[in-house]
């Protein structure tokens, strides 16, 4: 049996999960998604993820409910249905049908959820670090859009190609005011003199939630953290620098483009974060797996 996916309340095969034409993500951008990790049949901070779906839902399209998005048993039905355990499941939302436009009051909205088997990232990486690249586009305040995980998402893959292209893993963005905000794909940290610095949600950047979890175990085991504005300085002479997001987890930053970070290599505050990390994960999502 193929892909079975979630579409507006309905399990049904991939190839026969179809939005109209006129829906606003197809045609400007209009949604937002989450990413989330699926660790042995649960997924990881569920709430936190839903929460911040329908914030943003509220600031940037129209509000939404919590019985209008999958239920927990939803998201556990759509692993069982792919036989998965360790997943990376998406969720997306968009306006609907935009036939009369952008209104005030909501339309039937597209829901849809996806689950496949998570890819890591190489275990080299960890124990190595990866560089990174200045992106030669600016964050703006001003941007309706920042601070929100929307599905209009060009930018942020363009930048991350170039990075690519340069064998690099990440490429940072900084605001117009030259601010350190935030990479295409992650949150940005820095550790200088042992305490945990990371951008200012207004700076704007994205409230991610490995973010938080980081800022709450650092929090918990007494790191002094400060969520202070950077700039390129505080980036370049940091001690240790790591990204984050659900996917890649805590990732370290050993070189920006030709700069050393440190001592050119991952950092003891960043190698116990991965490893605090990675049990948290255990501990909230140590059930019984799915398959």
């Amino acid at each position: 049996m193929g892909e079975i996916v979630y579409l507006n309340g309905c399990f049904v095969p991939r190839d026969e999960a179809t939005v109209s034409v006129y829906d606003g993500g197809w045609l400007h951008g209009a949604g937002l998604f989450e990413t989330m990790r699926a660790h042995r049949g649960t997924i990881f901070r569920l709430d936190a993820h839903l929460e911040r779906l329908m914030n943003s839902a509220a600031k940037v399209l129209f509000p939404i409910d919590r019985p209008d998005l999958p239920l927990t048993r939803d998201f556990e039905r759509l692993l069982r249905e792919n036989k998965l355990s360790d997943a990376r499941v998406r969720l997306t939302m968009t306006a609907g049908s935009m036939l009369d436009g952008l209104r005030d009051e909501r339309p039937a909205i597209t829901v849809c959820a996806t689950a496949s088997a998570r890819t890591t990232y190489p275990a080299e990486l960890y124990k190595s670090g990866i560089i990174v690249v200045i992106a030669g586009f600016r964050q703006s305040g001003t941007d309706p859009l920042a601070g929100h995980k929307t599905t209009n998402y060009l930018p942020r893959l363009l930048a991350l190609r170039e990075a690519q292209q340069t064998r690099c893993g990440e490429a940072l963005w900084f605001t117009h005011r030259n601010l350190l905000a935030e990479g295409s794909i992650s949150n940005v940290f820095v550790v200088k003199g042992g305490t945990l610095k990371t951008p200012p949600l207004d700076t704007p950047v994205l409230p991610g939630i490995t973010r938080a979890v980081v800022l709450e175990i650092s929090r918990r085991e007494g790191t002094e953290v400060q969520e202070t504005p950077l700039n390129i300085d505080d980036l370049l002479d940091a001690d240790e620098v790591f990204i984050t997001n659900s996917g890649m987890e805590v990732m370290p930053v050993i070189r920006v483009e030709q700069r050393d970070i440190g001592k050119g290599k991952p950092g003891p505050v960043t190698r116990d974060l991965m490893q605090q990390y990675r049990r948290q994960v255990e501990k909230e999502c140590g059930g019984a797996a799915t398959q």
